[in-house]
């Protein structure tokens, strides 16, 4: 078994991986679809999709492992409200990024179809940009309220 300050800087490592590739690639990729051009954002789609792989798909396992460690660790009780709170704004995240990772692989491969047929991109791309970019609001307040509740663990009742 782990000591509590390795899987707390496990946790905490793996919560800074996930929020960042994932606001750090929003920001690429909403900044590449705003260009209009058709090569950078095929490309950025590529790196997008490749970061979610590499990163954040290691830290969405790593995250709610850790966590329940330290739960046991800290002797907490798994049905605390501000966990409870937790368990439903991270399955609300997930849920959120399951359906962005399957948007950004078909973004990725109509953007490389039109970078290849030398179009510009059509109207389903867009449309799932659009997507995209809305499902990532409830995914980063619920991040954003994840954070609070781990640093502060407030009381709260139902």
């Amino acid at each position: 078994m782990m000591n509590y300050e390795t899987l707390k800087w496990m946790h905490i490592l793996s919560a800074t991986l996930l929020f960042g590739t994932g606001l750090g690639s929003a920001f690429y990729k909403w900044c590449a679809d705003r260009s209009g051009n058709v090569q950078v954002i095929a490309h950025t789609n590529r790196i997008v999709v490749i970061a979610d792989w590499l990163f954040t798909t290691p830290t969405v396992i790593l995250q709610p492992l850790t966590g329940l460690l330290l739960i046991n660790t800290l002797g907490f009780s798994y049905t605390e409200p501000w966990l409870l709170m937790t368990y439903t704004l991270y399955i609300i995240a997930g849920c959120c990024w399951l359906t962005v990772v399957w948007l950004q692989i078909h973004m990725r491969d109509i953007s490389k179809q039109a970078v290849h047929n030398n179009t510009q991109l059509d109207t389903t791309y867009h449309r799932y940009a659009r997507l995209w970019f809305w499902l990532g609001v409830p995914a980063f307040i619920s991040i954003i309220v994840i954070y609070f509740l781990m640093v502060f663990k407030p009381v709260i009742s139902f």
